[in-house]
């Protein structure tokens, strides 16, 4: 009978688990499905022990089970949350895993992990756990080092390190207790065990200079320095330009042509030239640094550079794609020095048509390098300058490419910047709000409508139309349509006029965009705006860039700081050399894996470029706690709200618990949250005034308190009142609520 009732239940597991192939479930889940009594549920484990010994199914972890050869296993990119649990991107999938903080195994962030999933409940999310690490994101972390009397360890400074890494006193390079380390992480084979690493560099003290950015350098994998052979192959590099160089190069040492960057600037890649011509068009010419020159295929440089794909811009410092030998001296357009170069001549009608152009290797000699700033002095008449007349045309260039650009559907996001002004400490004392100025736009219009005739000059060469010859662009898809959707939910909820379309141009966003220019929710609505769209990716496909308006669309003109554009040069050159017999085999799956690097480490540069700009906003308003401040409501959730403030677009976050004037409910369709007793309404967009109550740099949070609601208009509430209300009259009201 004993046996009778085991094979009962193994028929009954494996029926099952037949139900889900490849889900996990758990020895409670299966005998509570299956009715298993308490009497015999020895019957029910023996059943399942014996399905194992028999290979019928795998025993997963802790008491839970799947059938064999049918256990779904994924590879993905792990992303954590700083409240501990995390998701998997299936690659080549469209849908992610969620991983519990128990169930990450020895994973950390980003790391690339093999992902195991559980039952699937009809409704809820996908959920796995983590098997195991296939490539770990990270080498190196910045941490602080303690040492007790039995063990020494480091605290990362990562809060998405989630675990304290043990360094044994020989691998400790004698720091002191207390002080800011580089650790080299070195294994963690199981989760019941700390992670252990060895101390490669002491930086100093926690108040060091620099260490807080250098730290969230680390913690994004960003290479903060270039390895020895890579310096050592910049160098070997020569300066003088000889007479080798020059061929094929058109020589153009007697154009007047300049650079226009910020004031800070380290690296000029980028100069411009302007002529009138008899006919009453212009020619206009962009002339970039050759990098390709310099920086051959498959050499050690270009690797490295592969590897970078970006230069990475954080508050205090620029990681560079390429050495400072190159990216600051040989191929940086520096004033009355020859340069080689590659430029795009553009003969512009006054209708803003490019009618012809010419891609050309070149050599220059820049006459001056300008700062934006100086430029619009010149442009406004403020000052007078040798090359006024020539600014001030360019500036009419740039009015008419402009307004082509935005009639046939350019969007301009004009999205807000600050810098930092910081003491000797590395500590913020001011943030000022980027001025975006005609000079800015001038060198943006030039740039894009360079990048954009390159682009075109691909269709124009290429034999077969149909099918194009290789080439990388920059593409931007169209919006998706429940984002979309999304977006005008959320117009309708800030009272903003607009007329519905079945399909979405760029053109109509652009007028949308205009006809808030100037209201105080501009900044919030672009950046909703901004957040509703599609990001802009590298691809060997070109789909056109709907943000531009652009049917062609690549990147040319920044060689220097961005990999795509020293492909793009070599692709320039390649062709133009190989007219008639070029081999492209295997080139697009080339192109296809650096447009893939090229996004990818873009997307974690503005990542890290973002936590910088954030950590130093926190350390700004750190020393105001219990100042009073004005901002926007810039976000409005179930659990609180979000106000950046005025000027210094530093955000912060007010819980709906610390809103005890009343109980507030949250109204998802109008983004707002509003007074069950007195019906008072927090929007978005709403002007209000806060005051700084604390700053958690652990869990990078700005929290504030909320003292008045300026927004509050009638029509809106019954009770066009101070959000600091009365608490007694409101305690009075919950009661006599509560009673009736």
């Amino acid at each position: 009978m004993t046996k009778k009732k085991s094979n009962k239940f193994k028929k009954q597991i494996l029926a099952y688990l037949k139900q889900a192939p490849g889900a996990v479930f758990s020895r409670k889940d299966i005998s509570h499905d299956l009715s298993v009594h308490k009497e015999d549920y020895h019957l029910f484990d023996q059943a399942l022990q014996s399905l194992v010994k028999e290979r019928k199914i795998v025993h997963v972890k802790k008491h839970q089970y799947t059938l064999s050869r049918m256990v779904k296993r994924y590879v993905g990119e792990l992303r954590t949350t700083r409240s501990g649990f995390g998701f998997v991107n299936v690659e080549d999938e469209d849908f992610e895993v969620f991983v519990a903080q128990p169930n990450l195994n020895t994973a950390f962030d980003r790391d690339i992990v093999e992902v195991q999933l559980y039952a699937v409940s009809r409704g809820k999310r996908l959920e796995g756990f983590v098997r195991r690490v296939v490539k770990r994101f990270r080498e190196h972390f910045v941490g602080t080092y303690h040492k007790t009397a039995y063990y020494s360890y480091v605290v990362p400074d990562d809060p998405k390190i989630y675990r304290d890494v043990i360094v044994p006193p020989d691998r400790a390079l004698d720091a002191k207790d207390g002080q800011k380390v580089i650790v080299r992480f070195d294994r963690w084979d199981r989760d019941q065990h700390n992670p252990e690493g060895t101390i490669i560099e002491i930086l100093g003290d926690t108040n060091t200079p620099g260490v807080d950015i250098i730290s969230i350098a680390y913690s994004f994998n960003l290479p903060v320095r270039f390895p020895k052979e890579i310096e050592s192959a910049a160098e070997k590099i020569p300066a003088k330009i000889t007479g080798r160089d020059l061929d094929g190069r058109e020589d153009l040492r007697n154009l007047v042509c300049f650079t226009i960057d910020p004031a800070d600037a380290r690296d000029y890649d980028d100069a411009v030239s302007l002529q009138r011509l008899e006919n009453g068009n212009w020619e206009l010419g962009v002339h970039i640094a050759d990098v390709s020159h310099y920086v051959q295929p498959d050499t050690p440089l270009d690797k490295e550079a592969f590897r970078r794909s970006t230069s990475v811009y954080l508050v205090d410092r620029v990681i560079p794609m390429l050495p400072e030998r190159l990216s600051s001296d040989l191929c940086s357009l520096k004033p009355r020095v020859d340069r080689l170069t590659f430029s795009c001549f553009m003969e512009i009608n006054p209708q803003a048509e490019v009618v012809n152009y010419r891609i050309i290797p070149s050599i220059i000699n820049s006459k001056r390098r300008f700062t934006y700033e100086e430029v619009q002095e010149i442009l406004d008449g403020v000052v007078d300058d040798e090359f006024a007349s020539i600014l001030k045309e360019m500036d009419r260039v740039r009015e008419i490419l402009m307004k082509k650009r935005f009639e046939k559907g350019g969007i301009d996001f004009d999205t807000p910047e600050v810098q930092f002004v910081l003491d000797e400490n590395g500590k913020p004392t001011e943030i000022i709000p980027k001025k975006r100025l005609n000079s800015h736009r001038l060198v943006e219009e030039f740039m894009l409508i360079a990048n954009k005739t390159v682009a075109q000059h691909i269709k124009k060469i290429s034999q077969d139309k149909q099918a194009l010859l290789p080439f990388l662009y920059r593409v931007h898809e169209k919006p998706d349509k429940d984002k979309m959707e999304r977006f005008f939910n959320f117009l309708s909820a800030m009272q903003v006029p607009f007329k519905p379309v079945k399909r979405i141009s760029s053109r109509y966003l652009q007028e949308l965009l205009q006809s808030i220019k100037g209201t105080k929710e501009e900044i919030i609505i672009e950046e909703v705006a901004l957040r509703s769209m599609m990001k802009a990716v590298y691809s060997e496909q070109n789909i056109g860039h709907f943000g531009l308006g652009f049917k062609d669309y690549t990147h040319f003109t920044s060689p220097i700081r961005r990999y795509p554009d020293l492909i793009v040069h070599r692709l320039l050159k390649f062709y133009s050399e190989n007219d008639g017999k070029i081999q492209t085999k295997g080139l697009r799956k080339s192109l296809h894996k650096i447009a893939l690097q090229s996004t990818k480490m873009e997307r974690l540069a503005m990542e890290a470029e973002r936590e910088s700009i954030k950590l130093k906003q926190m350390e700004f308003i750190e020393k105001h706690l219990g100042e009073e401040f004005e901002g926007l409501v810039s976000g409005v959730m179930a659990f609180g709200i979000f106000v950046e403030l005025n000027e210094t677009f530093v955000e912060g976050i007010i819980p709906v618990e610390d809103l005890s004037d009343d109980f507030y409910i949250y109204d998802e369709k109008t983004y707002s949250l509003i007074g069950r007793d007195t019906e008072s309404t927090i929007r978005l967009g709403d002007e209000v005034r806060v005051r700084v109550e604390d700053v958690d740099f652990e869990k990078r949070r700005i929290r504030f308190a909320l003292l008045e609601n300026l927004s509050d208009e009638p029509g809106r509430s019954e009770h066009r009142t101070h959000l600091l209300v009365n608490k007694k009259s409101q305690s009075r009201k919950r009661r006599e609520r509560k009673n009736n």
